[in-house]
């Protein structure tokens, strides 16, 4: 009997072994990140225009946790959360340049040099004998500075390079860069990373013109029929990724992982609120800001066979991306880190609160991230409070938050999940409890 075994296996390296040698060493990983979603705008949370059947399909064979939060409403120092599993202020990264548009290259010099000291998953899992790939967007250098093995992005100020460069076009012009990574893992027989990080549906809105015709119908303004069709159009990407797993024989032993980098809004849809004509760009309360539009993203794990496929309502977090990979391969995470296994249903249901920051987007002041901070936030169950600060801003984009003037404002989010009533002066009691947790976690 024994014998009959060990011809079989021998028989299945044989006409499998790429895909068998993956399916009995570590799980692949497949990060995939939209960028500039609000967490509302997918079939799987109920939108109803919006169509994603790719990541519909998805969330059917994925724990989904509709409740996730990312540690800062703006891509960088958000990417740069998930990357490191510490908040803004543990990693020194609160926005994306130290002076807007001024010397960018130089003065980010220091500032990518203290990043590069904290530990990251990236680093982790290819000191595990990973291949990882970065496509999409990534600030810190070109891909090989940030610890990835393979890449797209160069990062050279002189030719360009600043938050992605050659690594947008992923997505926007094909996915070839990444499936032929998959296919180099697979015939290397090497566990692999995907960052699928694309520039979607972030703007410039430019969707293909088949997708924009489906959207744009009569009553409904411009801007907002641009950024459903380009939901979609990042849709369509994943579906091309999800299928080459397929294809190649990997998805059985490839987790896949779902967040965003922060949410957006079309600034036509807050055209009621005077405090829009301070800012055109996009909504007020979405990007940029620690509002549920701003803040709140769905997270989804896929591991068939290993992570059962529910709908929870636990709090979720981005900073819980180091610690949930980090358990999946078998590698040691560093003791310090915030974060908790998504994986493991104990240690979401002890967790009662998750916290963030909000900083000015566009100015830093390396070494003193408190010096630029606009907001500190905590969600504990049904309840939210805003923490109002008055950090420096010396860019045009303090007009994303220079209106909010409130000290703190607080919301029942179970009943008002878009956060249009401020309970901060009816229910005095709940503000100093949280605030005294803001403070007990800062």
């Amino acid at each position: 009997m024994n014998t009959n075994k060990h011809l079989l296996l021998a028989l299945a390296v044989t006409l499998c072994p790429g895909s068998f040698s993956l399916a009995a060493d570590k799980p692949n990983i497949v990060l995939i990140l939209s960028d500039d979603q609000a967490w509302t705008d997918y079939g799987f949370m109920g939108h109803p225009t919006i169509q994603t059947p790719n990541l519909d399909a998805l969330a059917k064979r994925s724990l989904v946790l509709d409740r996730g939060y990312v540690a800062s409403p703006l891509c960088r120092p958000s990417l740069a959360s998930m990357v490191t599993g510490l908040y803004p202020f543990g990693h020194g990264i609160t926005g994306n340049d130290v002076d807007g548009g001024n010397d960018r290259a130089a003065l980010d010099v220091p500032l990518r040099e203290q990043f590069r000291q904290h530990p990251s998953f990236i680093r982790t899992l290819t000191a595990n004998g990973y291949l990882a790939h970065q496509s999409g967007k990534w600030w810190e250098g070109s891909f090989a500075d940030g610890g990835f093995t393979h890449g797209m992005t160069h990062g050279d100020p002189k030719r360009g390079g600043r938050h992605g460069d050659a690594g947008l076009k992923i997505g926007r012009e094909g996915m070839k860069p990444v499936t032929e990574f998959i296919d180099l893992a697979v015939q290397q027989q090497k566990p692999f990373f995907v960052w699928y990080a694309p520039f979607l549906p972030h703007t410039p809105h430019n969707p293909p013109e088949r997708l924009l015709a489906k959207y744009a119908i009569d009553g409904r303004a411009q801007d907002v029929a641009e950024y459903y069709a380009m939901c979609e159009w990042f849709d369509e990407t994943c579906g091309e990724l999800l299928d080459h797993l397929d294809a190649k024989g990997v998805a059985e032993n490839t987790i896949v992982l779902y967040i965003c980098d922060n949410g957006w809004a079309a600034a036509s849809t807050n055209a009621d609120d005077p405090n829009q004509k301070l800012w055109k760009g996009f909504a007020q309360r979405s990007k940029g800001s620690p509002y549920e539009n701003g803040i709140r993203t769905p997270i989804m794990v896929s591991w068939p066979g290993r992570v059962k496929p529910e709908r929870s309502k636990d709090l979720a977090h981005a900073i819980d991306l180091f610690p949930t990979i980090a358990a999946a391969t078998g590698a040691e995470a560093p003791a310090n880190l915030p974060g908790i296994d998504l994986m493991d249903a104990d240690a979401r249901n002890e967790r009662t609160q998750v916290f963030g920051v909000a900083h000015s987007i566009h100015n830093m002041t390396v070494g003193d991230p408190d010096d630029t901070q606009q907001y500190l936030w905590c969600v504990e169950d049904e309840w939210k409070l805003l923490v109002r600060y008055a950090g420096k801003d010396t860019t045009k984009y303090r007009n994303v938050h220079v209106w909010d003037k409130a000290p703190a404002r607080l919301f029942h989010l179970k009943n008002d999940p878009h956060e249009k009533h401020d309970l901060a002066a009816k229910r005095p009691g709940v503000v100093e409890r949280l605030k005294r947790a803001i403070e007990n976690w800062r």
